[in-house]
């Protein structure tokens, strides 16, 4: 089993169907990605995608943040999350 200490964590950011923004913490952002874009997709009637993608999906990462931890990818997210739809558009650039 591979020991989860010392994994690099990353904040992601998704654009959805709707245009909307979804913002998470992973240590695999292909693998989180298919997991949200499957999300009816059941594993031992375990829901591996977030809720939020039940009504829309997910299009395409546009996001990528390396480097941390799981508690300052934890705060991050936080922080990105309380960001306005405008200052998420430019942090990604778009």
């Amino acid at each position: 089993m591979k020991s989860r200490f010392g994994n690099e964590w990353y904040v992601y950011i998704i654009r959805c169907s709707d245009t909307s923004l979804y913002t998470g913490i992973t240590t695999d952002v292909e693998r989180r990605f298919t997991e949200h874009a499957n999300h009816n997709g059941k594993k031992e009637g375990v829901q591996k995608g977030a809720k939020y993608f039940r009504a829309r999906s997910p299009e395409e990462i546009v996001y990528v943040e390396g480097g941390h931890t799981r508690s300052t990818a934890s705060q991050r997210e936080a922080a990105i999350k309380k960001l306005s739809r405008q200052e998420k558009l430019l942090l990604i650039h778009v």
